[in-house]
């Protein structure tokens, strides 16, 4: 993949508006905007659009809702944008946009998109919402982590030791299953689970520094299916609990994520404590020593180094590059046949 696969970036676009690299490389949804200064500045951007094995289309919804754009405007934004890319280069109707991609960490840039029902329905969505209510394919698009970075503190690991919490949540219950969760477990005596944001007056850092005192971080999901929580608990050490019923977790076609998380359904959140408890003391070891090893799968740098997120998302893309390669190569040959044979 390094040495073959090429990626063409559409010029177009207002360069003050939102088609550009945006400055700000933090914050919850960082992941988007260190994804576009990564392609620009790797080695797998071409100038040559014939090379190209994937086109990339520069929309920053990110860029647009920071400048208050409202969610109608953005949706006429992106389809004129992407009207004029289809009127403008041959490229698009070569497969009616399936070889094309974006990426957008912000929920709302998903729902931006809907003007373009063929972006939604062939285009490969890179996005940190893969769920169901916002049409996530999986074998089609790609789970973008989100990453709330620059991390506070350095990453976590060889500190077993120090984890005497069975479990962590603190947060806002902005979902039924947070509902839940602070409801039943938020005055257990082994489970440190608080139904809102700590208080920074009790000191600095005090909720990163609980992860590194806890075994297991609770992940479930918010208002989205996603959480920048289950990174943070991947860098401090903690091992990620995700609980949801549906999330088509980050790098799901490389990392086998049962080797260093426990995945649960919502309904298990009754039995939660049990569940964590029954975790044979070897297991959990294992599980913690394997989140060490992924913790450069889920880092963001500039530039972009081996194996990082930009490489494990790019792995991504060139795997639905092959599928869309093999797809449009038996289309061609059952045209061709039904041509030589008359039928059209």
């Amino acid at each position: 993949m390094e040495k073959n696969f090429k990626v063409y970036i559409y010029p177009d676009g207002d360069p003050n508006t939102f088609y550009q690299t945006p400055r700000k490389l933090t914050g919850k949804y960082a992941s988007e905007d260190f994804f576009f200064q990564n392609i620009r500045e790797s080695q797998f951007r071409t100038e040559i659009a014939e090379l190209a094995h994937l086109f990339f289309i520069p929309i920053s919804c990110h860029k647009m809702r920071g400048k208050g754009t409202s969610y109608a405007n953005m949706t006429i934004i992106v389809k004129n944008y992407v009207d004029s890319l289809i009127l403008k280069y041959p490229y698009w109707n070569r497969t009616l946009g399936a070889d094309h991609f974006f990426v957008t960490c912000h929920d709302i840039g998903v729902r931006a998109t809907e003007g373009v029902p063929l972006l939604v329905k062939n285009s490969i969505r890179v996005v940190c919402s893969p769920s169901y209510d916002v049409g996530f394919i999986p074998h089609k698009d790609v789970a973008l982590p989100q990453v709330l970075q620059p991390f506070a503190l350095p990453a976590g690991g060889n500190d077993i030791r120090n984890r005497t919490t069975l479990g962590f949540w603190t947060g806002h219950r902005n979902s039924k299953i947070r509902v839940v969760l602070a409801r039943v477990w938020e005055n257990d005596t082994e489970l440190d689970i608080k139904n809102n944001r700590i208080n920074r007056s009790l000191g600095p850092l005090v909720y990163q520094k609980k992860f590194y005192r806890t075994k297991f971080c609770i992940c479930p999901g918010g208002s989205q299916v996603n959480s920048a929580r289950i990174t943070d608990s991947i860098h401090y050490g903690c091992v990620p609990v995700i609980l949801s019923d549906y999330y088509d977790l980050p790098f799901n076609d490389i990392l086998n994520w049962r080797k260093f998380s426990v995945i649960l359904k919502e309904n298990d959140v009754y039995q939660l404590k049990g569940i964590l408890k029954d975790i044979p003391e070897e297991q959990f070891v294992a599980l913690h020593k394997n989140v060490v090893k992924v913790q450069k799968h889920f880092q963001w740098n500039s530039p972009p180094t081996r194996y990082d997120a930009f490489h494990m998302v790019m792995y991504e893309l060139w795997l639905r590059h092959l599928v869309i390669r093999t797809v449009i190569s038996l289309q061609t040959r059952f045209c061709n046949g039904r041509i030589e044979d008359g039928t059209i």
